[in-house]
């Protein structure tokens, strides 16, 4: 019986040995600028998203989208029905911990560590930014919660991080269906303006309209997800750079070969290859490590006909 017993005590102390191990191992893989990039891309969303909340969303009753005005909700619905708040910090953080699991499993570990730094940011900064009216007016802070809310958002995703909520439910359904899935925030931001509407008023649910139409707009003036890029690279060093762009991005790329400089006449190498915004700022990185005399144009705004994977980081 006690050899049962001790068998499994170790079988459970191994388990979260190799589990520490793996953890470790993912954290080692990201490097120290993107870390870095990624951090503080996390502390921006979570103060521009308190700032929002606390000094436009709950002031002027006023809804955000997604997994934000969920928690707005259950705030709200929480005094009017229990007899006492349930913060909004928590409230966020409560909808988001059982996602983040999910992502865990089902996204990626690299993607799930980020998101849990940037929904704890969120929560930290919503919970302790004091709750300040700066006007009464709800169409006003509709505009301009929905303006920083949205370059909140934007900035995000410009550094390639996710403040959970809806994002992992379609990137879940997205990787077991190969799918779209841009219902499920209609879905989310619809049932929002619902309870909205009937609980505390049909005004507040038009209100709250105004802030997600303002903050999606925003959002793609700040940064589209789908933005496509060209890079055109001249380089002596083809094998480093394909080697990069094969293994760090998942791209592929077309090389030209036998080009020659005009000022000294080096042979030299043309690579193209396309990647998304999304991806900008990890493929700097990359070339600067593997050929950093490389010579790299870049076109925005591309047009593609064919075959382009959606690469999740």
């Amino acid at each position: 019986m006690k050899k049962t017993r001790l068998g499994k005590i170790l079988r459970f102390y191994v388990r979260r040995i190799a589990y520490n191990f793996k953890l470790l191992r993912v954290l080692k893989s990201i490097s120290r600028e993107k870390y870095d990039e990624k951090i503080s891309a996390s502390l921006v969303y979570g103060f521009l998203s308190a700032i929002a909340v606390n000094f436009f969303f709950q002031p002027g009753r006023v809804y955000s989208s997604g997994a934000t005005g969920l928690a707005q909700i259950v705030s709200a619905l929480s005094d009017r029905f229990l007899g006492f708040t349930i913060p909004v910090s928590l409230s966020f953080y409560a909808i988001n911990l059982p996602l983040m699991i999910i992502a865990w499993y089902q996204i990626g570990h690299k993607f799930t560590i980020f998101t849990f730094i940037t929904v704890s940011m969120s929560s930290f900064f919503i919970q302790f930014v004091p709750e300040v009216t700066l006007t009464n007016d709800p169409i006003m802070n509709a505009l301009f919660g929905g303006v920083v809310m949205g370059t909140g958002i934007g900035f995000a995703l410009r550094n390639n991080i996710s403040s959970g909520g809806t994002d992992i439910v379609s990137l879940t359904i997205r990787k077991r269906t190969g799918k779209n899935v841009g219902k499920i925030s209609l879905i989310v931001n619809g049932t929002i303006m619902l309870i909205a509407g009937m609980t505390f008023g049909w005004k507040y649910a038009l209100y709250s309209m105004i802030t997600i139409f303002v903050s999606s707009r925003v959002t793609d003036a700040v940064f589209t997800k789908q933005k496509r890029m060209q890079a055109m690279i001249v380089t002596s060093q083809p094998d480093k750079i394909i080697e990069k762009i094969h293994k760090r991005l998942h791209r592929g790329a077309t090389i030209i070969h036998n080009a020659e400089g005009t000022y000294n006449r080096q042979e030299k190498a043309v690579l193209l290859t396309v990647i998304t915004r999304a991806e900008f700022n990890e493929f700097k990185f990359l070339m600067k490590k593997a050929d950093p005399q490389a010579f790299i144009t870049i076109s925005e705004n591309v047009h593609i006909i064919g075959r382009f994977v959606e690469v999740e980081d």
